[in-house]
């Protein structure tokens, strides 16, 4: 092995091995078949489990390319289209966010995996405060209201976020935005809601994030969003800089200067943190420390809410407690209000940021 170039950035391997025989390829592949109805048709099925194993073995990530075209660095390289037309909703949507003529849009996220159409078989009290806050702004003038619900992600067939890769820690350029690990046809990594859920981001004038405490921390379906939403933060918009996934060349660029980028500044925000006996004010923190580093707004002096629902009570009687807790209720509909106002303040040109014309010291 030829001496490392001590002028280049280093690139630290290691000694992982995830390749699969094609032994134990098909054995994965088929259990996605288990259901006997499939064996109607076996012939098929190991035509196509054989293609799968072509695409696997070969690696055909992205099989489906395109000229990246004029806006890119390099328009002569190939990007995938999937990622094309992702980058293409993205801007669409940067355009509408912009243009001064549209309603305000505030993305309301119901950060609860739990919902009557799956296991559980009763729906969230996140749920029913996401509803109190959709309703309340899509009565304001001029308003209008993107719901979001994250426990479709347990409840709703072939609907995947996929786990961040973290590029991002290898060099700030690796990390592309939109996300450029998925969808991986090779992997079998399709149906990335990310791909809907970057454009909607990036539409809103505001967002506000309701969800309960899961073991001390965000609901998986929320960390899931919230891990590939960093591609927002600093995220490189050209992969062809980068030739694709080069770690050393993105090394390189980011050592050069880098201005992190950041996609979403400039949106209001808003959170509520419920919880049942601990982690509420822990979370509550967290979700708006992650919020104000993406250089979004905070809605008043308090953006974040926690509160305790039915505290130490039984989880049977939990939506009796919501019920009964109408301050709660009151709380949450003036987090949207002002919500709301921020977001008229900051379009009309009224809201001036008090940092302002301030160069960070420490980007990243």
């Amino acid at each position: 092995m030829p001496d490392p170039d001590p002028t280049k950035p280093r690139v630290v391997k290691g000694d992982q091995k995830f390749d699969l025989t094609p032994e134990v390829f098909r054995e994965r592949f088929l259990a996605r078949f288990y259901d006997p109805a499939f064996a109607m048709d076996p012939e098929g099925l190991e035509r196509v489990q054989r293609l799968a194993w072509e695409a696997y073995h070969e690696y055909r990530k992205n099989p489906r390319t395109a000229k990246a075209g004029p806006e890119f660095a390099h328009p002569e390289s190939k990007l995938p289209i999937e990622w094309l037309e992702t980058r293409s909703r993205i801007l669409e949507a940067k355009r509408r966010q912009e243009d001064p003529a549209t309603p305000s849009r505030i993305l309301v996220v119901n950060g609860s995996a739990r919902t009557d159409q799956s296991c559980p078989g009763e729906i969230s009290k996140t749920y029913r405060l996401a509803k109190i806050v959709q309703g309340m702004i899509a009565a304001e003038q001029g308003f209008e209201v993107d719901f979001l619900d994250l426990s479709r992600l347990t409840a709703e067939y072939g609907l995947v976020i996929y786990p961040c890769k973290a590029c991002v820690s290898t060099a700030q350029p690796l990390c592309h935005w939109p996300c450029s690990c998925y969808p991986n046809h090779a992997m079998g990594q399709v149906n990335d809601w990310m791909s809907e859920l970057y454009p909607r981001w990036t539409a809103a004038h505001g967002v506000m994030i309701l969800c309960p405490v899961n073991w001390y921390q965000a609901p998986s379906v929320l960390k899931l969003m919230m891990d590939r939403l960093v591609c927002a933060d600093g995220g490189n918009p050209d992969p062809t800089t980068t030739r694709g996934k080069d770690p050393a060349l993105a090394k390189e660029i980011e050592l050069e200067g880098w201005d992190y980028p950041k996609h979403l500044s400039g949106r209001a925000f808003s959170v509520v943190v419920h919880g049942d006996a601990a982690g509420a004010e822990n979370l509550r923190r967290m979700l708006v420390d992650w919020m104000n580093d993406l250089e979004m707004i905070p809605a008043g002096p308090h953006p974040g809410l926690d509160r305790y629902v039915g505290y130490y009570q039984p989880y049977a009687t939990s939506h009796d407690d919501l019920d009964k807790d109408t301050d709660l209720q009151e709380e949450v509909r003036h987090q949207a209000l002002t919500l709301c106002e921020t977001v008229r303040q900051i379009r009309s040109g009224r809201y001036v940021r008090p940092d302002a014309g301030l160069e960070e010291p420490r980007k990243k």
